[in-house]
């Protein structure tokens, strides 16, 4: 593949004109542009190298010379081109690049969420970081769209873009992994088929990270059924802490809050305290009994205690098929805010008395809820990246009984997948199916 072919628009070099080098040369203007070449194809991954180094957004470097070539990186276009700043150039509040990797780039959820992290909406307004993009041969033309749309966006913290279809090339270095794509469920296809595809990509991506990601890489799985592809990506990646794998509930959390709001006549911003227990499926338990709106116990504001425990789930789980079936399309977008909402919920202090969802790995719970499996629980943070499960929850006999039926599915599913988590051969006893609608 040539340079051509991806970025016409960029030369392989390019010199200044000596009436504008001393302009460049001044604070503020300086930057050396990198040469940029394509290599022989690789054995399994398309791409373009180019001489980057990690570090070269944060720290001057040496003029290159033939040994950089040893150094080289995959990169898209004009992020082949680095940016240097010298030390007197910094500022006190420029930070190190953060590798962010997206699987599933050229999709849907993709499409709205890279822009949003490009843009500092996330990690912040003076955090630079790079974009690592994992599609497939088949998306990988579409990928190279993403990366030029990424390009004309003109994002000033956006260093880098890296596409490939080989995770063990996208994975490197990386300290978070948004793990998105997935095969949709086709025509007639049950559950424990949809387990036994997608566990494959992930078993197959969780060694992957284990053998290339940073060693405290936080994953985020979002591709469904997320909650058993997290333990199958967790299983196949021993060396990682597996309290950093995630299963996306999110979505879940942010709907429920919506359908309260809207019953109580406050603004959702009101509503706090939510849990979404268990799944993501329909056996999920949005948690009523202990979220609070205005401070006040939900129980105490919307009194309609039928309402709560049976039209609010029902909500709250079909919402996305009745979505569909408005717009015509999946909830691509809400579901890229959720993965904002749940990074951000990592990287910035809970309110004090607040906290959120997110499917984590049950080991050592204090709830008595099974062990080795991914089962989303209340959370909060110190906005370290890291988590702790909150104590102080109550439970009702109704609430209980609701968090059973999602652990005994989910250990169900755990049963399916045996084979793809070193646990021995695959039995599957699935005792419905509870695939959310929208999801099919």
């Amino acid at each position: 593949m040539a340079l051509a072919d991806i970025s016409p628009s960029h030369p392989r070099t390019q010199t200044l004109p000596s009436n504008l080098a001393s302009k460049f040369a001044t604070p503020l203007h300086f930057y050396k542009n990198r040469r940029c070449s394509v290599l022989p194809p690789l054995r399994r991954t398309p791409g373009i190298l180019c001489s980057i180094a990690p570090n070269q957004v944060q720290a001057p470097i040496a003029p290159a010379t033939p040994a950089d070539a040893e150094k080289r990186r995959e990169c898209f276009g004009v992020f082949c081109t680095t940016y240097d700043l010298k030390a007197d150039e910094k500022t006190k509040s420029w930070k190190s690049l953060i590798n962010i990797a997206v699987s599933g780039a050229a999709g849907m959820i993709s499409n709205h969420l890279l822009f949003k992290l490009a843009s500092g909406e996330v990690f912040g307004s003076e955090q630079p970081i790079a974009l690592k993009l994992l599609g497939s041969e088949r998306s990988f033309q579409a990928l190279e769209g993403v990366a030029m749309e990424l390009e004309d966006s003109l994002y000033p913290l956006l260093r880098e873009v890296n596409i490939g279809i080989d995770p063990y090339e996208v994975f490197q270095d990386a300290e978070w992994a948004l793990l998105i794509g997935a095969k949709p469920r086709g025509p007639g296809m049950e559950r424990a088929g949809l387990l036994d595809i997608n566990g494959q990509i992930f078993a197959e991506q969780g060694k992957a990270l284990n053998a290339v990601a940073s060693r405290n890489v936080k994953v985020m799985v979002v591709g469904n059924p997320c909650n058993t592809n997290a333990l199958i990506c967790l299983k196949n990646a021993p060396d990682l802490p597996a309290k950093n794998f995630h299963a996306l509930t999110r979505l879940d959390e942010n709907r429920a809050k919506c359908q309260l709001a809207l019953k109580a006549g406050v603004f959702y911003d009101k509503v706090s305290n939510m849990t979404i227990w268990g799944n993501h499926s329909t056996t999920q338990v949005p948690d009523f009994l202990n979220a609070k709106i205005n401070g006040i116990p939900v129980k105490e504001v919307i009194t309609d205690s039928k309402w709560l425990e049976e039209e609010f789930t029902e909500r709250v789980q079909k919402r996305g098929g009745v979505l569909i079936q408005k717009w015509g399309r999946s909830s691509a977008a809400s579901t890229a805010v959720s993965i904002v909402d749940a990074i951000r919920s990592l990287i910035t202090p809970t309110p004090p008395g607040d906290w959120f969802s997110s499917g984590v790995y049950t080991n050592g719970n204090p709830y008595g809820i099974a062990e080795d499996i991914v089962f989303s629980m209340p959370c909060r943070s110190e906005g370290n990246g890291d988590y702790e499960l909150v104590k102080e929850v109550t439970f009702d006999d109704y609430l209980w009984k609701r968090i059973k039926k999602t652990e005994a599915e989910l250990l169900a599913e755990k049963r399916c997948v045996a084979h793809l988590t070193g646990e021995g051969n695959a039995f599957c006893d699935l005792p419905e199916d509870t695939m959310l609608p929208g999801e099919q």
